[in-house]
């Protein structure tokens, strides 16, 4: 029973140090990484950093050559746009490449991209210091959408506006909108988007049976081995505590009830061990 026991915990503590183990990766590592291509890869000026000369072009190099009716905007710190429409420019090397991953008969497999497509937004004028924002709105050789932001902090000189400029109002394609909130008989074509474009010289398209998931598809990959581990705890865990008590009531109750009496033995007297007839004490 001792041995049982021993056993029981030993196992109990090796689900439990598994389990562990299991959470701490799982909390540690990031999630599952994102299939969608053609996203921002660096930008001038980048997010986050100042800028203390008025430019008159901001650009945004993707890892695919954005769509053509992609959708561009520059807002200044009063709120108002101060982008004055964007072009194609020549792609360029990436200082330091950029790791996408696709989606490959049900298994993540990363491809580096070491070329930017950029996409140069015109800036009109700056009219005051502050946060300025640039946000870019296209989609990927995937259908997935390329959406995001570039904020920085301007300290330069205030510039005019050009003569007879209003700032723009205009917002994004129906079609574009159409492929980003992922109309089934929507395509990348549709939107202008290059279908070649792409890293290493490797076609963006995925291979054939290749299937397409987000970040959000599916359960966690350590779900599974963590509930796995669970239940096996749970089960020692049971066994432990019911085979020491059932073995201690068994003993008891052999102990309480004693051998069994042979049939025909007569009932011993008190006081006669021998099993002759009582002797009389002494007048």
């Amino acid at each position: 029973m001792r041995s049982t026991l021993v056993t029981a915990r030993h196992l109990l503590s090796r689900a439990v140090a598994a389990l562990a183990v299991t959470l701490v990766v799982a909390l540690l590592l990031p999630a599952a990484p994102a299939s969608a291509h053609g996203q921002l890869a660096t930008s001038t000026p980048l997010t986050g950093t100042v800028v203390r000369e008025p430019l008159t072009q901001l650009g945004l190099y993707f890892t695919e050559k954005p769509a053509s009716n992609a959708h561009f905007t520059v807002t200044g710190p009063t709120g108002s746009r101060v982008d004055s429409g964007w072009s194609y420019s020549e792609p360029k090397r990436l200082d330091k490449p950029v790791q996408e991953y696709f989606m490959v008969n049900g298994v993540f497999e990363p491809r580096l991209y070491h070329t930017g497509f950029p996409a140069m937004v015109s800036v009109a004028h700056w009219p005051a210091k502050g946060r300025y924002t640039a946000s870019y709105l296209s989609v990927a050789s995937d259908g997935e959408a390329v959406r995001g932001s570039v904020t920085f902090d301007y300290q330069g000189p205030s510039t005019a506006a050009p003569a007879g400029w209003t700032p723009p109002t205009d917002g994004p394609a129906p079609t574009l909108l159409a492929l980003v909130e992922g109309t089934p008989s929507a395509s990348p074509d549709a939107a202008g988007a290059s279908p070649d474009a792409g890293a290493t010289g490797a076609p963006a398209n995925e291979p054939a049976g290749a299937t397409e998931e987000g970040p959000g598809g599916g359960l966690p990959p350590w779900l599974v081995p963590g509930l796995i581990v669970v239940v096996v705890a749970a089960v020692v865990l049971v066994a432990a505590r019911r085979r020491p008590a059932a073995r201690g009531t068994a003993v008891s109750t052999r102990r309480a009830a004693g051998p069994p009496r042979k049939p025909g033995t007569p009932a011993r007297k008190p006081g006669n061990r021998s099993g002759g007839p009582a002797r009389r004490g002494r007048r």
